[in-house]
């Protein structure tokens, strides 16, 4: 296992989601859910190896059935935009064994919610074929128990009370010991044209002044549980993806297994490679059925840029070992860095280029959306009006004029909505799909929102590692003695030839027929006025001949030649 996977979300009515229905789906089961009336039916669901509730001590026992567990969780949360739960979904070792997944989830759920009051609902899956992707759903209780098997409250009210002329918050139990030193409740009184929040006995000292509402001062939102507060902190996600990651090190290290995982990001551990985005199952769907999806597609671009800049890094690591007063050695270091950062300019010039067609293809859907938003509930309001006035011209009776007059409104009607839906049908047209198939390209703009900041990250990173060749290459450069320069020089006009066809050869083999030699030569002009230095001028060769492996060539003389001719 060479990479880290905790996700941590919330299963939420707000979003409309269900945790009987996220409970059906993790254990592969059949669960009813009471409060929508749904039943949720994943039987025929494969890859399920294991499922099991774990629950505090003080646990009514029942609970061991994730049926009554769920239905006891859906009963409590009240609000139509309650959180019903916590749910984990964390990659498995593939080279342990079912066991030591039980032993390692036992161990992360007991030590992150069972001893805290939480219960929870663990599940392995490992879909056909065997091993490729073992990973478990858990899903944790948003509100532990308290010692009599009771949900304690996620937020508790807190009173605004003051004493003199400090105000601070109290709950209802903190209230019973604070007002014995002190402490009122503040209510709304009224005294002559003004309102304002007063202790009973500041109310006392006003003439005339009358309470008006029987509720106290209290803050907006309540004061949170504890547990719950913490539950809901940045550090939090930050300190189970920690435990996660202890878990899985110690047990490979037990079983002699030498390969290790880091829950920090790419950034946090001075990686230089981008990470790659969730794929999900519609895009490898599509893409088994021989689909180009956009989301593989851009991981498959992400896994060859990263291929070709550890390549880069390693050589350019190999160099500077090797670098010393030796004029090769620096020479060739210098035309290593630059190739490297062209190579990396020439891929910045791609992600721009490719995050102003995604943008540019954004905002024509978007406005083609709009407009068919607009159009549809046009034709609806229009409908509506034809109708109502058809009903009162049949009511018109005897009133012809009356009647002829919604004739005319009628027949109006009719031609607008007849030009609204040959409008609505020319955007079905530009979409290309029916109206069954908008809510498809409504989710594909939404698609491009999260491939714009994948290209955004990768062009930060990709800054990021052009900056950090920069300043080696600068600080060799500047490094070289001035009689020496004219020497180094004279070697990088040797080597560059040489080096712009292994860069050519390595773009050419990752972009194919999308490789631009406008753009490389583009790449090269930047990093030269960068650096600044004069571009090397050659002679312009076509791409065959670019990356044709240069022959050896036998000069001959002019004699040679002409009996050659004459033979």
């Amino acid at each position: 296992m060479n990479y880290f996977h905790l996700e941590a979300k919330v299963v939420s009515r707000g979003a409309g989601r269900s945790v009987i229905a996220a409970a059906a789906y993790a254990s592969c089961s059949r669960l009813y859910n009471d409060y929508d009336g749904l039943t949720h039916d994943y039987t025929r669901k494969q890859g399920c190896l294991y499922s099991e509730v774990f629950l505090p001590q003080y646990a009514p026992a029942e609970w061991k059935d994730r049926q009554l567990l769920w239905e006891a969780v859906e009963s409590v949360e009240k609000t139509k935009d309650s959180r019903l739960a916590r749910e984990f979904v964390v990659a498995l070792p593939s080279e342990l064994s079912l066991d030591d997944w039980k032993n390692m989830l036992e161990r992360f759920v007991h030590e992150q919610g069972i001893d805290l009051g939480m219960c929870a609902d663990v599940n392995i899956h490992d879909p056909y074929p065997p091993g490729h992707n073992p990973h478990s759903h858990i899903l944790f209780t948003m509100r532990p128990l308290d010692e009599h098997g009771k949900w304690q409250a996620k937020t508790q009210k807190e009173y605004l009370c003051k004493r003199g002329s400090e105000e601070r918050g109290f709950t209802a139990d903190e209230f019973k010991v604070s007002k014995t030193q002190g402490w009122e409740k503040q209510y709304m009184y009224q005294f002559g044209e003004k309102k304002e929040y007063l202790t009973p006995s500041e109310a006392e000292k006003i003439e005339g002044c009358i309470r008006t509402s029987k509720t106290p001062k209290s803050t907006r939102y309540g004061r949170q549980n504890p547990l719950t507060e913490r539950w809901n902190s940045e550090e939090q996600i930050f300190a189970w993806r920690k435990s996660w990651e202890t878990i899985i090190n110690e047990e490979q290290a037990r079983h002699g297994i030498a390969d290790r995982v880091d829950c920090r990001s790419h950034a946090a551990r001075g990686l230089s490679e981008q990470p790659t985005v969730h794929e999900g199952y519609h895009a490898r769907k599509l893409e088994s059925m021989g689909i180009v999806s956009g989301r593989c597609e851009l991981n498959r671009q992400i896994k060859a840029d990263n291929k070709l800049l550890r390549e880069l890094k390693k050589q350019v690591q190999k160099l500077m070992k090797a670098v010393k007063e030796n004029i090769p050695a620096i020479a060739s270091a210098l035309e290593t860095l630059r190739d490297h950062m062209v190579l990396i300019q020439y891929q910045l010039i791609m992600n721009i280029s490719q995050q102003e067609a995604v943008v540019f293809q954004k905002n024509l859907l978007a406005d083609i959306l709009a407009e068919y938003k607009n159009v549809k509930s046009e034709i609806k309001a229009k409908t509506a009006e034809k109708k109502e006035l058809i009903a009162e011209q049949k009511n018109c009776g005897i009133h012809f004029i009356r009647a002829g007059k919604l004739g005319e409104q009628i027949a109006t009607l009719t031609e607008d909505i007849e030009e609204l839906k040959f409008r609505k049908a020319q955007l079905l047209a530009r979409l290309n799909c029916q109206d069954n198939g908008v809510a498809a390209k409504k989710q594909a703009l939404k698609d491009m929102d999260t491939t714009l900041d994948t290209l955004v990250q990768q062009h930060t990173l990709l800054s990021g590692q052009k900056e950090a060749n920069k300043a080696e290459f600068l600080e060799i450069r500047d490094g070289i003695a001035p009689e020496n320069k004219g020497a180094v020089m004279q070697k990088r006009e040797a080597l560059r030839p040489e080096g712009m066809v292994g860069m050519i050869r390595k773009l050419y083999e990752k972009y194919r027929d999308k490789y631009s030699s406008d753009t490389f030569d583009e790449a090269n002009r930047q990093i030269d006025a960068e650096l600044k230095e004069q571009p090397i001028h050659k002679k312009k060769r076509s791409i065959n001949e670019q990356l044709k492996t240069p022959e050896q060539v036998v000069p001959q003389s002019k004699k040679q030649n002409k009996k050659e001719y004459e033979r």
